[in-house]
Formats: structure tokens, sequence, C-alpha cells
């Protein structure tokens, strides 16, 4: 059986989706102490003005605090804020309408960790766009290599770039790409409203 080891992400790109399909297993790391700046709590989406980049707020945390204990801040209204983003930047195209049910409620009822926020959105996702694989949260922090499995969890990530030999993503129509131009590896919503029902082939494609 094929293993990846990934971070949690909340509402991943589309590269983070590409190892899900690829592997047979998936293991979350929530062990690790918490870094700031990476897809755990953003995503970046195409909005009217180009990259838009939508972040979760979480509480103040203390050093070495694990990434399983960090819990989402809601002072402020950032899932109105968050939902306002996505349906502006998404509501003309084609499948918005039909899978935005099913998002709402995410953004709309509380839900205390952050881990448990990610991976309730992930387990949707997976299903609407008919990926298996057995996700599994680490049960403790995974020494780099320690398991001999495919390593992820810094290298998807905003801040880096690294060669990814396994992933290649071909073109797809964007909302706004007529106005600007196509970005990649957005967060799979892009994809998912943009590419709908063929999603799945897409995603195939994807692998190298």
């Amino acid at each position: 059986m094929s293993k990846a080891i990934l971070s949690t992400a909340y509402l991943a790109p589309i590269q983070y989706y590409s190892k899900l399909l690829k592997y047979d297993e998936a293991l979350i790391e929530v062990y690790e102490n918490y870094p700031k700046q990476t897809y755990r709590n953003r995503c970046s989406i195409y909005g009217a003005n180009g990259l838009l980049d939508l972040s979760i707020p979480v509480k103040k945390i203390e050093t070495k605090t694990k990434t399983k204990d960090i819990k989402i801040d809601y002072v402020t209204n950032w899932q109105k804020l968050h939902w306002k983003s996505i349906e502006s930047a998404y509501r003309s195209s084609p499948y918005f309408e039909y899978y935005a049910d099913e998002f709402l409620p995410f953004f709309t009822t509380k839900t205390d960790f952050l881990i448990d926020y990610n991976l309730a959105l992930q387990n949707l996702i997976t299903i609407i766009i008919g990926i298996e694989v057995q996700i599994k949260n680490t049960d403790k922090y995974i020494v780099y290599n320690e398991l001999a499995v495919s390593d992820y969890r810094e290298l998807i990530n905003p801040k880096k770039k690294f060669i990814d030999l396994d992933f290649k993503q071909p073109e797809y129509t964007q909302v706004f790409s007529t106005r600007f131009s196509f970005i990649p590896n957005l967060s799979i919503i892009d994809l998912l409203f943009n590419v709908g029902p063929d999603s799945l082939t897409y995603l195939k494609s994807t692998i190298c």
C-alpha cells in the first residue's frame, strides 16, 4: 500500500488533492509544532482582482503548540467574509450553484479545532470528487522518512516552490482567466466550481 504524509490544510490546493488520489493512504500530521503562514489555515482562490488568499484566524498559541491543539478564533466573523469572497469569485462559474449548498454549512456553523474543521471539509471534497483514499491522523510526530513514506508536509507550501516531478497541471477554464491569465494550483474549490464532475478526470491527468 502506497502512503503519503501531509499537513492538514484548509481547502487545500490542487497539488494536495493530486497526492490524495495518487496514494492509497494519507497520514495527516497533527503532532507537529504548528507553523504559521501555511496551507494549514489558508487557501488561495481566484478573485475578480486576481489571486486572493483567505486565512482562518486561530487563537493565540504558545511556543510549540501541536497542530491538533489549535483552536479557531471566532472573534471576527471570518466565516461570513470567506463565504462572501468565495461566492463573489465563483457565483458565475458553471458549478457553483450545484455544490454551494454542501459547502455553506462550513461557513455558518462553528467548529472548535482547526484539524476537525479541515478534515470535515476534506472528507466532503473527496466524496464529491470520488477520491477513494484512507485518511488517518498521526498518533505521534513522524520523523522525516521514519516510515519510508512520501513526505509532503513542508513541500506543499504557499511560501515555497519545489520541483514536483510527479505533478503537472494542464490549464482549465477559470472564471477570470480571460481577464488575467490562468493561475495554477489554486484551492481545490477553484477546480470543482469550474470543472465540476470532470474534476476526478482532471486530477488523474495531473499525476506523472
